[in-house]
Parts: structure tokens; sequence; C-alpha cells
């Protein structure tokens, strides 16, 4: 493979909508309106291979203000595999963002089984597993605290939210919460936001994403709402094995697995309220 035909771009959003479109057609069932989301993040934030002025490979190295970065959506198009081009533009994209990022911050990934062993010669190491699991919607009794997320509550998610990404994220959380056909609930207990959830539709069925809560009780609630509001839908939820409730949890509703991996990180690892985290947000923007 000679590497100096290969052209090193920032992409547009077409470039993301076409990466997401690979994600789509292995498997990731991305959400329907996830690059739009994903550009707007970090418009800086997404590079690719060209050769002859065809996209063959490509990722997202998105900086949350320069305090925090996370690599995803690394996708090499079928024909072009085997050939150095994966490994050469993940380096490249890693190096990339690092250099984006203030001195001594750190970068997020989820990384499949598969690649781990190579993203840990990368620099980056597991800190905890991540199961996908599915269920079908169906109807419940909602809970009285549970209700829909309204444009008042933005300031109330965004600081929850920060104690279980770690870092503000408004540029990615306002137009992940507008995005059309969403499902999206609060659980709120004396004047208090004690947790919330966001159910995006995906190529197939729904994804929540996030669901973060106080404890147990409140994430019950929350997916109950979620299951209620598609049933006969497939509802994914990503949880972080580390959360033994979150575990229990869909062991009581009996969710069928689906995949794993591992979240993965370059430098040290953000303080997370893990406990509160019920299921993460995305595999490929944290």
């Amino acid at each position: 493979m000679n590497f100096e035909t290969l052209k090193f771009e920032k992409l547009d959003l077409n470039g993301v909508k076409t990466l997401v479109e690979w994600a789509r057609e292995e498997g990731w069932n991305p959400g329907e309106k996830d690059a739009e989301v994903f550009y707007a993040t970090d418009p800086d934030g997404h590079y690719g291979y060209f050769m002859d002025e065809e996209m063959i490979a490509g990722g997202s190295i998105i900086s949350y203000d320069g305090v925090f970065g996370f690599m995803g959506l690394f996708i090499v198009k079928p024909y072009y595999r085997s050939l150095g081009i994966g490994r050469k533009l993940w380096y490249q994209r890693r190096d990339m963002l690092l250099s984006r990022l203030e001195s001594g911050a750190s970068i997020g990934m989820d990384g499949v089984v598969a690649m781990q062993s190579f993203y840990g010669k990368g620099g980056f190491e597991s800190v905890f597993r991540d199961e996908r699991h599915m269920k079908l919607g169906e109807i419940f009794t909602i809970d009285s605290h549970i209700s829909s997320i309204e444009f008042s509550d933005f300031d109330a998610v965004l600081s929850y939210d920060i104690q279980c990404f770690g870092f503000p994220r408004p540029q990615f959380l306002k137009p992940w919460l507008n995005m059309q056909g969403n499902k999206n609930f609060k659980y709120v207990s004396d004047g208090q936001m004690k947790g919330f959830a966001i159910m995006r539709k995906a190529t197939s069925g729904y994804k929540i994403c996030p669901l973060f809560a106080d404890n147990e009780v409140v994430a019950e609630a929350l997916y109950k709402a979620c299951l209620n509001a598609v049933p006969g839908e497939e509802v994914f939820l990503d949880i972080p094995l580390t959360n033994t409730a979150a575990v229990r949890l869909l062991k009581k509703y009996k969710t069928q697995y689906v995949f794993e991996c591992a979240r993965m990180y370059y430098g040290k690892p953000p303080e997370l309220a893990l406990e509160k985290v019920f299921g993460i947000t995305t595999f490929e923007l944290g």
C-alpha cells in the first residue's frame, strides 16, 4: 500500500454522515440523526483518509473544550482493511487529538474486545467493561415522579450530566435532547432532579442514551418509562459493569445480552459518579 497517495482531511457534515452510514452497515445500530449531532458537537473533530477523492477510512476525535477528548466512529472500508491503513489513521487521529487538548488532558474511548490489545499498545488502559442489553418495550404503570424533560430543565440536566460524564458538554447535550422522535424523561422528587433518561430512535429499535440516576429505585422508574414509551420495540441499554445496581436491574428485567466493549482512557481517567451511570450515552462520543 502506497501511503503517500492517502490524503488526511477534515470531514464536513456529509463526511460524518458517511461514517454513520458505514456504522449502520457494520451493525453498530446508530441513531437516525446521529451525524448532525456528532458534527455539531465538534465541527473540527472528524477526519478521514481519502484516495482519489474517495473517503476510505475515518473517525472522530472530539475535543470537549480542550479539557477532555474522545475517540470514536473509527471505521475503514472493508476493501481497504488489513493493509495498515487503520493503524496509520488511528495513531494520526490520536496524536492530532492530543495536540488539540490542554497538557495533561485525558482521552476516552470504548473499544471492542478484538481491538483492546491494539488500543492498549497505543497508550489506552481499560477501566471498566460495558455491556449492551436489549429488551422489548412493554406497558408499565409510570411512577408519579416521572415526567418529560422540558426546555426549562436544561440547566438541571446539564448539571446532572457533568457528574456522570465528568465534563460539561452543552454543545452535545442540547441537540442530543432535541433530536426529532426522542423520548426524554426526568425523575423529580422534592423539587430536585434525581435522574434522567434520553431515548433515541436507532436503525433498529431505540437506544437509551443515557440513563443517569441517584439510585436503583430512580433508575428502574426511568427504565420502565422508556420501555413503556415504545411497546413491542427493541430497547437497548449500555451499562457499565462496575455499577452492580445496573447489573441487578437488567437481570430483574431479563434482558438479552448483545455484545460488550471496554471504556478505555489515555491518561488519568476522569472522576465519574459511576454509581449513577445506569446507561452510558454513546460509544461514539462518550
